[in-house]
C-alpha cells in the first residue's frame, strides 16, 4: 500500500499553499496552481509533511489515497 496526493482541480484556487508545504512534491504553475514534481506518490519520509499540506490547504482540493502497489 502506497499514499498519493490528490489534486481536486475543481475546488483548488491556486493559492500555492501546498507547494509550500511540500515542495519536493509540487511546483507551480503560473497562475499559480500545482503541479506534480514527478507523480503524486508520496514518499514515507515525506507523508507527515503531505499530511500537513492536506490539512492545511484553504480549499480542501488536497487528500491523501491510499493504493495498492503491484
Amino acid at each position: 500500500m502506497a499514499d498519493q496526493l490528490h489534486i481536486d482541480w475543481t475546488a483548488c484556487r491556486g493559492r500555492g499553499v501546498c507547494s509550500e508545504l511540500i515542495p519536493e512534491l509540487l511546483d507551480l504553475d503560473e497562475w499559480g496552481y500545482p503541479l506534480p514534481r514527478a507523480g503524486l506518490d508520496v514518499p514515507r519520509e515525506l507523508a507527515p509533511h503531505a499530511r500537513r499540506a492536506v490539512a492545511q490547504c484553504p480549499r480542501l482540493a488536497l487528500s491523501l489515497q491510499t493504493v495498492a502497489t503491484s
